[in-house]
């Protein structure tokens, strides 16, 4: 069953339902396209105007959500490192040992196979822009993760120095920033979401010219906080009656659309949609800034936002494309999640994994892509934010916690909701459905017992700002050598 701010979502984006269009049926599996994940942060299933936002505009991703294949149940986690963790390795970030943003605790085990190490022996290039947020010592780094290529800021976000970002990026935060690009560290120009885009592709282009497979991972940083966007975007907002930061964060969201849409329009140029898989996704719900007082901060209708257990922490956009092999207009309302994109990469480029590696939690998506009405038995997935004081790890089993379902949302152990039904949370059914609670209370308590084993960065010491990996790496080649200037290769 769809959600009710899904159509609702499609109703005032297009005035009409968008019809079904038949996919190519060609089977998927071993089909090798290239791959283009963008993933922007902190961005939530409101921030959309096709998803029914009646302040912001984002005419590029409402035109690419009306041609793509569309995950209606999309399951990611409440935070950054979180989510990329799971991507990466194919399993629960508790099992990567990533319970937080900060503190060591981001960093992904280094025993994980990632997904790009995964391409690479498939015969794919690939390349980061952007955001990696799973460690930035050199054994974590993405360079020796899987990724070929990488321009990245530190920590969680730019201007975190005091968690390991470049120290002087705190001066000028998203403008004009130093950079790691592969192990060099560089100064370049502009606005940090215009950069990561044009260095992005820049890169696709050549490889596409080359004629070699590649994933291409644009992960922007933008629109988390603080919120800064070029003024060209933030006036429009501001005339409307924005505060200063509701005007940034909702100018920073139309800046990705801008973006968004010199790249499609880009892959176009070079005829290159035929082979290629376009993906635009969230990290997790939103930093819930964006309003004026005739225009409510607008949700989608789910509860909460980024850094919760409900719907609104973890639900989130994921739109695909493929010219001519996926179906344009099409719902899948299929439950499906981040752990999911491992096994439908490995699949979709013919990858053989290796033997000794972690044991895998999500599924491939294929079938789903193939025929959207597919037998998709339920499944329960894990939530959890994590995030406790350091040695309270036991005391927040319950806390900030939760089970989904294809049905229900089992919540902080003790509330439970029936989505399809009351998408909003709004009416706790615990009570009334005593043998559904008892299931999710079980298969809860099961799989914290066979994550705890596994949470390798607990306990670790805090690093101050001035001893992180970054910093002393900024140190050590400014005095050496200077920080070089740097651009990307003109389209």
């Amino acid at each position: 069953m769809k959600h009710k701010f899904m159509i609702m979502a499609v109703t005032l984006a297009f005035g009409v339902g968008v019809g079904l269009v038949e996919a190519s049926g060609k089977e998927l599996k071993g089909s090798r396209p290239n791959i283009i994940l963008v993933m922007t942060d902190d961005q939530g299933m409101g921030d959309l105007s096709c998803m029914g936002n009646q302040l912001v505009k984002t005419p590029h991703i409402d035109r690419f959500y009306e041609g793509a294949t569309r995950f209606t149940e999309f399951m990611v986690s409440p935070t950054c490192a979180p989510t990329r963790a799971a991507m990466m390795s194919g399993r629960a970030p508790f099992k990567c040992g990533v319970t937080h943003t900060i503190m060591q605790r981001e960093r992904m085990a280094l025993d994980a196979f990632t997904m790009p190490q995964v391409l690479q022996s498939a015969g794919y290039t690939t390349g980061l822009f952007g955001k990696w947020h799973l460690g930035d010592e050199e054994e974590y780094l993405p360079q020796n993760r899987g990724f070929d290529e990488v321009l990245m800021h530190g920590a969680g976000g730019i201007g975190q120095t005091a968690h390991g970002d470049f120290p002087v990026n705190s001066e000028n935060v998203y403008f004009d920033n130093v950079l790691l690009h592969n192990d060099t560290i560089v100064k370049t120009k502009g606005f940090c979401t215009d950069l990561f885009f044009d260095a992005g592709m820049a890169w696709i282009k050549k490889q596409h010219e080359a004629n070699k497979p590649y994933f291409a991972y644009l992960s922007v940083n933008a629109p988390h906080g603080p919120f800064v966007a070029p003024d060209e975007y933030k006036n429009r907002l501001l005339e409307l009656g924005c505060d200063e930061d509701s005007a940034a964060r909702l100018g920073m969201v139309e800046n990705i659309d801008d973006n968004f849409g010199r790249l499609m329009a880009k892959l176009e140029e070079w005829n290159a949609l035929d082979n290629t898989l376009v993906i635009f996704m969230t990290d997790n719900g939103a930093a819930r800034k964006g309003s004026t007082k005739d225009h409510p901060y607008f949700n989608a209708g789910l509860k909460k936002g980024k850094n919760s257990p409900n719907e609104g922490g973890n639900h989130v956009p994921f739109f695909m494309q493929w010219k001519g092999v996926l179906g344009a207009g099409v719902d899948i309302d299929g439950l499906a999640a981040h752990l999911d994109l491992y096994k439908t990469f490995s699949e979709l480029v013919g990858a053989t994994l290796p033997k000794q590696m972690q044991e895998l939690d999500g599924r491939s998506l294929l079938p789903l892509l193939e025929n959207p009405e597919a037998d998709w038995p339920d499944r329960e997935i894990f939530i959890h934010c994590g995030r406790w004081e350091t040695g309270r790890m036991e005391r927040y089993k319950f806390r900030n916690c939760a089970v989904r379902t294809q049905r229900w949302r089992f919540v902080n152990n003790r509330e439970l909701y029936d989505i399809p039904n009351d998408p909003g949370e709004r009416n706790n059914v615990a009570d009334q459905h005593p043998e559904v609670v008892a299931q999710l209370r079980k298969s809860y308590d099961l799989w914290w017992e066979s994550v705890k084993p596994l949470m390798v960065n607990e306990g670790l010491p805090t690093v101050p700002s001035n001893k992180q990996p970054f910093a002393i790496r900024y140190k050590q080649q400014l005095e050496a050598e200077g920080i070089p200037e740097w651009s990307p290769e003109a389209l």
